[in-house]
């Protein structure tokens, strides 16, 4: 269930309480029973490892050519990676 913070506008009291989607918002402080209002927050939702993303899209850089030879080519190329 997600976490949704609050502000209590006659206290100022900051505080988080954990809701279903589905769940109406709440409009009363628990701790002074004055109005609540739901805050916007920055999410905690991020990119982590390899992928897609990191493997191709993100990097913007060329991948050298194998060096005469029978050298390889970079490590970091998504067709090294995946074949």
């Amino acid at each position: 269930m997600p976490l949704y913070e609050y502000k209590c506008e006659d206290c100022g009291l900051n505080f988080e309480v954990r809701q279903k989607f589905s769940d109406e918002p709440i409009d009363t402080c628990r701790f002074c029973g004055g109005q609540a209002k739901k805050m916007i927050s920055k999410t905690a939702f991020t990119l982590k490892g390899g992928g897609w993303y990191d493997q191709g899209y993100a990097h913007e850089k060329s991948c050298p050519a194998p060096a005469a030879g029978g050298g390889e080519a970079c490590t970091t190329c998504p067709k090294a990676v995946n074949g």
